[in-house]
């Protein structure tokens, strides 16, 4: 039978033989939560914004016309992908972060309320999945993307 007594400071000390099983106690202070800091990237930000962004009905493409050639390209590299940062610039601080979104949008629809829903979800996403208050995201739409115009889609490869 193992007895246990408690010092003035509330441990316990175990009068046990040595290398026997004994009691941890729990040191520090505080919700182990608080303990050390947590630090996100830019980038983890611009690929949050720009998966928010492209929900939204209305929003055909991310990024300027270059930007866009230049992805285009990118992704027809084998073994690239798409960027889901394409369009998207982020300043992260510690508690706060600002955004920058370039847009395309599909011709017909009211570019005012397509800005509103891309606002509304990336502020959404990025709060809701960083912590971080998102204190402005101001858009640009580069572009509209007419019915008419031609996709950017890779050519079919002519060997197989």
């Amino acid at each position: 039978m193992t007895e246990m007594t408690t010092t003035p400071d509330g441990d316990n000390e175990a009068n046990e033989p040595p290398g026997s099983p004994r009691k941890t106690t729990r040191r520090g202070g505080g919700d182990p939560a608080t303990r050390g800091r947590t630090t996100i990237a830019d980038g983890v930000v611009e690929k949050i914004a720009g998966m928010a962004a492209r929900d939204v009905l209305g929003v055909h493409a991310m990024g300027s016309g270059l930007a866009r050639t230049f992805g285009a390209v990118r992704d027809r590299v084998p073994g690239g992908t798409k960027s889901v940062t394409r369009g998207v610039k982020a300043e992260v601080g510690e508690v706060q972060t600002a955004l920058d979104l370039e847009i395309v949008v599909d011709y017909g629809v009211s570019i005012g309320d397509v800005a509103r829903a891309v606002r509304e979800n990336v502020i959404a996403a990025v709060e809701r999945m960083t912590g971080l208050e998102v204190v402005e995201v101001n858009i640009a739409v580069s572009d509209v993307n007419l019915p008419d115009e031609e996709e950017e889609e890779p050519e079919q490869p002519r060997i197989q």
